[in-house]
């Protein structure tokens, strides 16, 4: 089985951090949650903050040589944070240059621009930053999963079955 590092901060869209989790790890892989400091970050749920979740390391902390997969869940809030993070932008794009998978959902195709991985790319996500997107050099689709080579990236929560299917074709 794979191991798989999520990385987040406070705000991540509370669905697109726990269903990946949670099926992840049902299916057998070890999953770890890094986040910008130890402790608990929290997560947003809908409209409001919601559960919170302990991180296992702080992002300085992560490598990607310890990990197989990179998941980038979204929010609003959470991608905004992580793209003004040196160590998690460095982190994405080691991930993307060794050619591992790396899971961006909603607005967290932010971190793939601010990492140097969108540009050719054929990429999805929420609707408000599929401008930013296309500025990037991305093509947009619309579509509940898009997989061009290692990275792959959905829409919205609504997405999820899809995109974890993605993630655990992409580590079989």
């Amino acid at each position: 089985m794979a191991k798989i590092l999520i990385i987040a901060s406070d705000g991540f869209e509370q669905s697109e951090l726990f269903v990946p989790l949670e099926k992840l790890k049902a299916s057998g892989h070890d999953v770890h949650l890094a986040a910008p400091e130890k402790g608990d970050i929290r997560g947003w749920d809908k409209t409001d903050w919601g559960k919170s979740v302990a991180a296992d390391l702080t992002i300085a902390d992560a490598s990607e040589g310890d990990y197989d997969a990179l998941v980038l869940p979204g929010g609003q809030i959470n991608p905004d944070v992580l793209r003004l993070n040196d160590d998690a932008v460095a982190l994405i794009r080691k991930f993307g240059n060794a050619g591992k998978p790396v899971a961006a959902i909603c607005h967290a195709p932010w971190l793939l621009i601010e990492a140097g991985l969108a540009k050719g790319r054929k990429l999805t996500s929420f609707p408000s930053i599929r401008t930013d997107i296309a500025n990037a050099g991305a093509e947009v689709l619309d579509e509940s999963v898009v997989v061009d080579g290692n990275i792959i990236t959905s829409r919205n929560p609504d997405d999820l079955d899809d995109f974890v299917g993605a993630i655990e074709k992409a580590v079989a």
